[in-house]
């Protein structure tokens, strides 16, 4: 009988904030997980206190950028569930956008640096981002930012496959 790894489960947002041109704020992050790399703001859901994902959402907007949302705010466009992410856990992600619009750069924060993308130089791979977000994040993101809901399974242990378990029009 084989031994298997107990790994632990962790839920967490992720915002995509653009600013009043559609570039899209992005965080250069200066801790794992994603050291190093380009990623969308976000956070883990306060489970203890019952957050919901959308509280979440807005919760970490405003704390990281001090852009104040309310639910109506943000489109769910996809939910995420990765099995083995860099081998240290399983996340469970909410993956919104956020219909408000910033008009100038967040201050630089203890998690990282924001900078303001085009969304094209993230398609065409001009700017560093996680391969996880290469492959499940920005093109379910360009497809649904505007309507729908994704719903998405993968498996990061040795390499990462992911399939498309519904799309909710």
């Amino acid at each position: 009988m084989s031994v298997r790894s107990v790994l632990p489960f962790k839920i967490s947002v992720l915002v995509v904030v653009r600013d009043e041109s559609g570039n899209l704020l992005l965080i250069e992050r200066r801790r794992s997980p994603n050291k190093g790399l380009c990623s969308p703001i976000g956070g883990k859901l306060e489970m203890q206190l019952g957050e919901s994902p959308f509280e979440c959402a807005v919760r970490e907007t405003r704390e990281e950028i001090g852009l104040g949302l309310s639910a109506e705010d943000l489109h769910l466009f996809a939910v995420v569930s990765e099995k083995g992410y860099e081998g240290g856990c399983h996340w469970l992600m909410f993956l919104f956008d956020c219909k408000k619009r910033i008009n100038a750069l967040p201050p630089a924060m203890e998690e990282g640096e924001f900078r303001l993308v085009s969304p094209q130089d993230v398609f065409d791979g001009k700017v560093e981002i996680p391969q996880t977000d290469k492959l499940l994040f920005w093109d379910i993101w360009r497809r649904h930012r505007d309507g729908g809901t994704v719903v998405l399974s993968a498996d990061c242990r040795g390499g990462v496959s992911a399939k498309i378990d519904e799309i909710i029009s």
